[in-house]
């Protein structure tokens, strides 16, 4: 799948041009269509969307809030990448914020709320589509911190998940990690049904931080 292909199919959605334009080109980059430093021409973005360039331009400063798009005075915009040292941050942070949500989740926590994280997981087991597992993974993590009612607090966190989510990708595809995230995520689940937020807070941060460590690796040996 190409740009062209995902602005097709976001374009039939009803919502703003930039957050479609966003979305596509959000898409793109997870996917890896647009590589690390790669720069994102607004006029050329314009032209596949078939719109003026002040819609791509909003759409680039969404991106830009996300983590995913940086712009220079001399380049313009460029996709972002990740340092070992920014996914420490990230992961570090994650940690913080993550438990958070979990201790305002769990005494909200009801039983249809874990049913459909349940059939999240079940769901993950039989995925082959390595774009839909790191959906999956968000969705997971999201039904268990929605009940906690921080708006912001989630909207933080799943930005931190976007920065991530193209290397995460990657890590899926590695052996033994998947395996490994999912029995991580049936324990945490685990101790969210039984209401135990001690030990869902301390099997969650062990999971951030495990991902972590598997991220900041992988970028060692790329950088």
């Amino acid at each position: 799948m190409n740009l062209g292909e995902l602005a097709a199919n976001l374009l039939q959605k009803q919502r703003s041009t930039p957050d479609l334009i966003a979305d596509a080109l959000r898409e793109a980059i997870i996917q890896g269509i647009f590589a690390e430093e790669q720069s994102l021409r607004q006029d050329e973005i314009a032209k596949q969307f078939g719109v003026s360039r002040i819609p791509v331009r909003e759409a680039l400063r969404q991106l830009e809030a996300e983590g995913l798009v940086k712009f220079y005075n001399n380049r313009g915009a460029v996709v972002s990448g990740l340092s070992p040292s920014e996914a420490q941050e990230i992961c570090e942070i994650r940690i913080v914020l993550e438990s958070m949500a979990i201790k305002f989740a769990i005494p909200n926590l009801e039983e249809v709320d874990i049913e459909k994280a349940q059939s999240i997981l079940d769901a993950t087991v039989r995925e082959t589509n390595i774009a839909m597992l790191g959906k999956l993974n968000w969705e997971f993590h999201s039904t268990l911190y929605a009940p906690g009612k921080r708006s912001r607090l989630l909207n933080m966190i799943n930005n931190l998940h976007i920065s991530t989510e193209r290397y995460v990708r990657l890590q899926m595809t590695r052996m033994n990690y998947l395996e490994r995230s999912q029995k991580e995520h049936y324990l945490l689940l685990d101790a969210c049904r039984n209401k135990n937020t001690s030990t869902a807070v301390k099997l969650l941060k062990r999971h951030i931080n495990s991902a972590g460590k598997e991220l900041i690796a992988y970028l060692e040996k790329t950088v």
